[in-house]
């Protein structure tokens, strides 16, 4: 028997072999999977990179979106681009950190001063040198997506780190996740996002954490009625390209694909605040109650996770360093 992933490799493969014949000329199609629905605030900023890209290089270049999932979970599109029957992935830092360590920044809690010093790492050589880091591992970051602060949500106020202990909290499969819900005296439950909705529901974890969007858009508001702005971690969402793909390109046609994902990263600032707006605003009329703790406690928490960062990771200190001198 086959497995999922050789299945969805032949059933990829065989779909666009079928697509590349019918072209009319020789233009190069990148084939981009993600896991959110069509009207998710990163597919339309993607779909305007993919306009851009095409416009910049007069049709040579062209981006066909494989939205929802339809290619695979996040994790098995990453292996597929791998494995060359994809191009290009969305996919998120705390995914990245098990590929390339120096994204493990981006998963470190109350790294960042405020959204302001968030956005400019993204801009700045740092955010470039960790898009660039993953190059051994067979692909690379072309850009960066707003995803928000990530807070914790679950059946009662989270005010404080001791309202939860001894609380089973899903996270992502990243250490720095795993490692900052023990300081914080919650029992970390790496789990599939997709399976979350049903655990929550039945108590196989009693919490877990993400932004405003995610937490109403996949329908978590409606088994879990707190949701705590402690925003402990800005994950950022990350467009990577198999190197294989972009080294294939010219070098005009990559400085495009640049300018087009940079381009796209700007409106999605834009639609991000847009659809953490219209989300928080629908949560609440579902009887969500929004609970603003102070954060003091929380940052205390999770200190010692620094304290021991030199000598635990020295290589992480350094990008840890670098992000805290961005102005």
């Amino acid at each position: 028997m086959m497995t999922r992933k050789r299945v969805l490799t032949a059933v990829i493969g065989a779909a666009l072999t079928i697509g590349a014949s019918a072209s009319a000329f020789a233009a190069t199609t990148l084939k981009l999977s993600h896991n959110h629905p069509r009207d998710h605030a990163v597919h339309k900023a993607m779909d305007h990179m993919a306009k851009e890209v095409r416009k910049l290089t007069d049709g040579d270049v062209r981006i066909r979106i494989y939205p929802d999932a339809q290619l695979g979970t996040q994790r098995e599109s990453m292996e597929l681009m791998q494995n060359g029957a994809l191009d290009m992935v969305k996919t998120n830092a705390a995914e990245l950190e098990a590929f390339a360590p120096a994204y493990s920044a981006f998963n470190l809690p109350y790294l960042f001063r405020d959204k302001a010093h968030y956005s400019n790492v993204k801009e700045s050589a740092v955010g470039e040198d960790i898009l660039a880091s993953s190059r051994d591992s067979g692909f690379i970051g072309l850009t960066y997506y707003d995803a928000g602060a990530r807070s914790f949500y679950t059946s009662k106020p989270i005010n404080t780190p001791a309202d939860l202990k001894g609380l089973k909290i899903r996270v992502q499969p990243s250490p720095s996740a795993i490692n900052m819900v023990k300081a914080l005296g919650g029992s970390p439950t790496p789990l599939a996002y997709g399976e979350l909705y049903t655990a929550l529901q039945q108590g196989v974890v009693d919490a877990a954490e993400n932004n405003i969007p995610s937490f109403s858009l996949s329908r978590h508001s409606e088994v879990s009625k707190y949701y705590s702005l402690d925003e402990h971690t800005m994950v950022p969402d990350v467009l990577v390209i198999s190197t294989k793909a972009y080294d294939g390109l010219s070098e005009e046609n990559r400085k495009a694909l640049k300018t087009a994902a940079m381009s796209s990263m700007e409106l999605m600032k834009s639609l991000w605040t847009q659809s953490e707006e219209k989300e928080r605003a629908k949560a609440e009329k579902m009887g969500v109650k929004f609970i603003t703790p102070n954060k003091t406690a929380f940052v205390e928490a999770v200190q010692p996770m620094y304290d021991t960062l030199d000598e635990s990771n020295p290589e992480l200190s350094k990008v840890v360093e670098r992000i805290k001198a961005v102005q």
